[in-house]
């Protein structure tokens, strides 16, 4: 169940476009109107919100808010504006880039998606890299991954399986350990937190909630205050919705 929250009266994806442009011109952007727009509208309004972006102005909306946006912001929105299976598709990628090997992210996506969604994810890997996802998984998977595998006495197979009973068996509960998990301690895992907020907003987000409030006796978003600030803050907690 989702917890986005859109407008009682939505304007049209032209207006919104518009409204995106004022936003980005003068001396600095209005970061505040720009995530006030695009944290409450949904995959579709999105994708037109682009669409109309491009047509009225010959510019690339994503490439635009690349220049307007900085550091966690950045990363969160622009997660945000793609399409889901072009979002899993980045999400992978980024897993598997040798110098942040990340396996429990890339199968974290696999493990969570349907059948079509995977098949999906997999033409919009091969149209954006130009590789074909087995083979991208099988090159980053070499070497000391692929003897993880072959032992099962291995830390790193290990996570492997629970992570993919974990998030197979019971979605809400895995997310919300792992949200848990990402804001434990001094520092801030945003990477993680970023994922899991963008990629399960429209999914699931709500149950995420209720099992975190149930398991750590505090809600979601009071976590997620505590370890975020500025406009950083304001986005995710506006994709998560009211805090209950």
């Amino acid at each position: 169940m989702s917890t986005l929250s859109l407008p009682p009266v939505l304007t049209s994806p032209r207006d919104d476009a518009i409204q995106l442009y004022r936003a980005f011109k003068g001396l600095g952007c209005d970061t505040a109107a720009v995530v006030n727009i695009l944290a409450h509208r949904d995959a579709t309004q999105r994708s037109l919100i682009q669409h109309e972006y491009r047509a009225m102005y010959s510019e690339d909306l994503l490439k635009r808010l690349v220049s307007e946006l900085r550091g966690k912001l950045e990363t969160a929105v622009l997660l945000w504006m793609h399409d889901p299976a072009g979002r899993d598709a980045i999400v992978i990628r980024q897993a598997l880039l040798p110098d942040l090997t990340n396996l429990d992210a890339a199968t974290e996506v696999i493990c969570s998606r349907t059948p079509s969604q995977i098949q999906l994810i997999k033409q919009n890997y091969q149209a954006k890299f130009g590789v074909f996802l087995e083979q991208d998984i099988e090159r980053h998977t070499s070497g000391d991954h692929k003897k993880a595998v072959k032992s099962e006495t291995s830390g790193k197979f290990e996570r492997g399986l629970l992570t993919i009973l974990q998030c197979s068996e019971n979605p809400a509960k895995y997310f919300a350990k792992a949200l848990q998990k990402a804001m434990k301690g001094l520092g801030t895992d945003d990477t993680t937190l970023i994922r899991i907020i963008v990629t399960r907003t429209e999914i699931d987000m709500q149950y995420i909630k209720a099992e975190y409030l149930r398991k750590y006796k505090k809600t979601l978003n009071d976590a997620v205050h505590s370890d975020t600030s500025g406009h950083y803050r304001t986005f995710l907690l506006s994709l998560l919705g009211p805090n209950n």
